[in-house]
């Protein structure tokens, strides 16, 4: 395995000298940085695999230099532990806020700090090897914070909202329909949303639909979000051409992907609400599947590509 590259940022010669002694004999490759505008430079041409970063630095303070480097999707996942003497709540809650993932207060101990990089290099190497695989697997998917900023997206979902960085807030329908959904868990908040495309205009008009649906929580406050383009037609021959389904049962079941309720679909096709469910009855043997969930698991893979 290659050694690992710890970029350290820091104004103190003492301190980027105490670090190098402790993390090269330690397996580590080592760049330094006295400025925090030295450390944007250098990151425009290297990718480290975690960065030590002093809060306090004349110029461009450390929390700075993190939201910077958290805009830049290639470094998103780069781990970032600040370095600070200050011990007040509100410091160690800007660093967290500006991106950081933890924090070692002056004077470090260079062990703890090594213990500290080695556990979050295995944490960011888990996380890139899973998103790595939902890339690969075609996947639209997205997390957000509660507030609708975006952690991290899978290529498919970047393309369909238009390559968004890290920290960008998601299209405001998005982003409150959300907000809602997580407050108010137990009260009538609609399973999905559906806004226009971004940036998809026709002679002044949107010209396509984007539905975002809550998966689940990752992590504290990472929310998992899947998200994919709603084009009826092309959805419903596409269905339509894989499932052994009539017409209106390929239409139940496309609603029924799109988590519309047994009633919503029922008004949606203006039949009634025993017809939904006799449809379904009649479904569900001729998918060869037993539940709702895996009905919808069968059509959102075939809706995919898969």
């Amino acid at each position: 395995m290659s050694r690992p590259t710890v970029l350290v940022v820091d104004d103190q010669p003492a301190m980027l000298n105490l670090l190098i002694a402790a993390f090269e004999p330690a397996g580590f490759n080592v760049l330094v940085a006295l400025a925090g505008e030295m450390a944007l430079t250098m990151l425009q041409q290297i990718t480290p695999d975690v960065i030590l970063l002093d809060a306090m630095m004349p110029g461009l303070d450390g929390f700075e230099v993190c939201r910077r480097i958290k805009q830049r999707p290639a470094l998103a996942l780069v781990p970032v532990i600040f370095m600070t003497g200050l011990s007040e709540t509100s410091n160690v809650v800007e660093g967290l806020q500006a991106g950081g993932v933890d924090y070692v207060t002056k004077p470090v101990v260079p062990s703890e700090v090594i213990a500290r990089v080695n556990v979050h290099l295995a944490n960011a190497r888990l996380t890139r090897s899973a998103q790595q695989a939902m890339d690969i697997s075609g996947r639209y998917l997205l997390a957000a914070d509660a507030a609708g900023h975006l952690r991290w997206c899978t290529q498919q979902a970047a393309a369909l909202l238009q390559n968004p960085s890290p920290g960008d807030r998601l299209p405001a329908e998005a982003a409150e329909w959300l907000r809602l959904k997580l407050a108010r868990p137990k009260q009538a908040v609609p399973d999905t949303v559906t806004i226009a495309k971004p940036g998809a205009k026709a002679n002044g008009e949107a010209t396509g639909r984007i539905e975002f649906a809550l998966i689940g929580q990752l992590s504290g406050d990472e929310h998992l979000l899947r998200i994919f383009e709603i084009d009826a037609d092309q959805d419903l021959e596409r269905l339509q051409a894989r499932v052994p389904l009539t017409r209106r049962e390929v239409e139940v079941l496309l609603w029924l992907a799109r988590g519309k309720s047994n009633r919503d679909i029922a008004q949606i096709l203006d039949v009634s609400f025993r017809t939904v469910n006799k449809h379904l009855e009649q479904i569900y043997p001729k998918l060869g599947v037993e539940s709702r969930t895996a009905a919808v698991a069968l059509t959102i893979r075939i809706l995919e590509g898969g």
